[in-house]
């Protein structure tokens, strides 16, 4: 496994590597819903293709410097993941490496990043469109794995790549689970263990509202107040509700009518500590 830290290295070291190359961009503290994404890359490009993983934690997707400065690293550990995974190249850069003192160009979008994380957190899709548009430029990847989790990261990405006529195949991977139903994040190790007992309680709440469907009901009013009231119930001090939406799943704007396909989504607080879910509404 190449492991480089500079973009003059990039060229040099993808030239030697067989095609097609599949890409799995991430922030490190990797987790077995990294692996898995790095596993479906794998399965991509089969053994005679490539895979590539950055590690890169991006500071300009960072609405709270307390969040950028607390977020787990683990470069030693993840390395030795994506040799045990045969990963065949991986980029881990320092900021330096991928943003001048000045730099001035943001890759913005306009109508996906109205709700949800993009109304509660100003900027961060902004950071998060420019680094993966600079990893798709760097290293021209025949496709590149995402996870569902962040479904609305996928949905911009998706975007991009197709409102800007880029050639990379964006794949997205379901969400990986722990066994009481809490999306892996790398933000979970921040939690308590009385809080990380405590959070199952997201996906919970979703699944409960989410039942309402069969009773006919179609009114996202109740969806939401039943999720909230799942949510909140004997929550504990620290725990709040940053947003709590029902959107379509292409456009990502609130639905008039709950029909089956749109995503239920939240991200719930505790203390410092923020996690993000959501589910499909099935009939």
């Amino acid at each position: 496994m190449k492991v480089v830290t500079e973009i003059a290295e990039i060229r040099e070291q993808l030239s030697g590597l067989p095609t097609p190359l599949s890409l799995v961009p991430t922030m490190g503290a990797l987790h077995l819903g990294h692996c898995a994404l790095i596993q479906r890359a794998r399965d991509l490009v089969s053994p005679s293709g490539s895979v590539a993983v950055s590690i890169f934690v991006n500071p300009i997707q960072f609405d709270r410097a307390e969040d950028l400065r607390t977020y787990p690293r683990s470069l030693e550990d993840d390395l030795e993941i994506c040799r045990d995974l045969g990963v065949d190249l991986v980029f881990a850069p320092e900021k330096e490496s991928l943003y001048h003192p000045d730099h001035s160009t943001l890759v913005t979008e306009s109508l996906l990043t109205r709700h949800l994380c993009g109304a509660t957190r100003p900027g961060h899709f902004d950071g998060v469109l420019t680094i993966v548009l600079k990893l798709f430029n760097l290293f021209q990847p025949n496709s590149a794995v995402f996870g569902n989790k962040d479904f609305q990261q996928l949905a911009l990405i998706r975007r991009m790549v197709r409102d800007l006529n880029l050639a990379t195949a964006i794949v997205g991977h379901p969400t990986v689970r722990e066994t009481d139903g809490l999306a892996m994040s790398s933000r979970n190790t921040r939690l308590t263990p009385a809080q990380r007992i405590d959070a199952s309680r997201i996906q919970r709440s979703l699944r409960a509202a989410r039942d309402l469907i069969v009773t006919g009901e179609c009114r996202p009013e109740v969806f939401l107040a039943s999720a909230r009231s799942h949510l909140l119930a004997g929550a504990p001090d620290e725990f709040a509700i940053n947003y709590l939406e029902l959107v379509d799943p292409e456009n990502l704007q609130p639905v008039a009518k709950v029909r089956p396909g749109a995503i239920m989504a939240t991200a719930c607080s505790y203390g410092e500590v923020r996690l993000i879910d959501h589910l499909v509404i099935k009939a």
